[in-house]
């Protein structure tokens, strides 16, 4: 899948991405219409003030200063004014907060591993794991031969992968984060996503994208000299396409058994296997020699 034009992606704007999850798009909005508004009004109040005091409070217009140093009304009206901001910013800002930290069931797993300068995936539930590295220019003089330089299809410089998080639309897919090395952070702007990846601790977001496309993110913690090389691709997809890359990968279903669990279990022509009751006190051994495992990891490929 192709990237949409200045979706999921920096494309020179000052403001937010669009968003495509429901976190997201409750977020942005809190944004443009609560805080940018509140912003705009205390600027406006606070060069009102000043422009007034400059002109009124001249030495032309007053050759003798007053001595006054305390007013009882203005006092609490600049103790009572903030207070006040703060209570309408903090209302929508913990529903926020309690949504993004009350995620529902997951659909999908996913478990990231940030590496120096690189990015691995695992769905625990399917079976599937990868590595993920940067895409460089054709023109590139550190890429290797074997390497496959980036394409427009791929997506922008210095953001294109070989190999993209893959996950079904609509589906609440569940980022199990952490690190092995040094801190990291996985980010992914369209979705609201931005969560540390810590060596020996686990952190967890989550995400519900309902729009099919691929979205772009980067590592957001300075994490060596090679910090601005490790792009993050997430491609969402209709959930039979995300089962049929599941396969391609040699994965499974979530709740399905995995091909070289079944095969275990089968005898000869595909017939199913009764192992011994065990006897209490006792150990039994399993003496029939396992079947050799097909090799589906590359299926995709034949």
């Amino acid at each position: 899948m192709a990237p949409t034009p200045g979706i999921g992606e920096p494309d020179g704007r000052m403001s937010l991405q669009d968003q495509v999850s429901p976190i997201g798009q409750e977020a942005a909005s809190f944004h443009d219409n609560v805080l940018l508004f509140l912003c705009a009004i205390i600027s406006v109040i606070v060069l009102a003030l000043l422009l007034w005091v400059i002109v009124r409070y001249r030495k032309g217009a007053n050759p003798t200063p007053s001595r006054n140093s305390h007013n009882t009304v203005i006092e609490v009206i600049w103790t009572l004014v903030p207070v006040l901001i703060l209570v309408a910013i903090a209302i929508p800002s913990i529903r926020l907060l309690r949504h993004q930290y009350t995620p529902p069931p997951a659909d999908v797993t996913v478990k990231v591993t940030g590496h120096q300068w690189y990015w691995s995936y695992e769905y625990p539930d399917n079976g599937v794991t990868f590595d993920s590295y940067m895409l460089k220019e054709a023109n590139d003089p550190t890429r290797q031969k074997n390497q496959r330089a980036r394409t427009d299809a791929d997506g922008p410089p210095l953001l294109a992968v070989d190999e993209r998080i893959v996950i079904p639309q609509g589906k609440v897919v569940k980022f199990v984060i952490t690190a092995d090395d040094v801190i990291h952070s996985f980010a992914v702007p369209a979705f609201w996503v931005k969560q540390d990846a810590n060596p020996g601790q686990v952190h967890e977001t989550w995400a519900k994208v309902g729009r099919p496309g691929v979205y772009f993110g980067q590592c957001s913690e300075l994490c060596g000299a090679r910090h601005g090389f490790m792009p993050i691709a997430v491609e969402v997809v209709p959930q039979a396409q995300f089962d049929a890359w599941v396969a391609s990968k040699g994965g499974h279903l979530k709740g399905a058994q995995p091909a070289a669990a079944a095969a275990a279990t089968a005898g000869p022509a595909g017939e199913m296997t009764t192992p011994a009751p065990t006897v209490p006190g006792t150990a039994t051994a399993n003496t029939t020699p396992a079947p050799a495992n097909p090799n589906v990891a590359n299926r995709a490929t034949k």
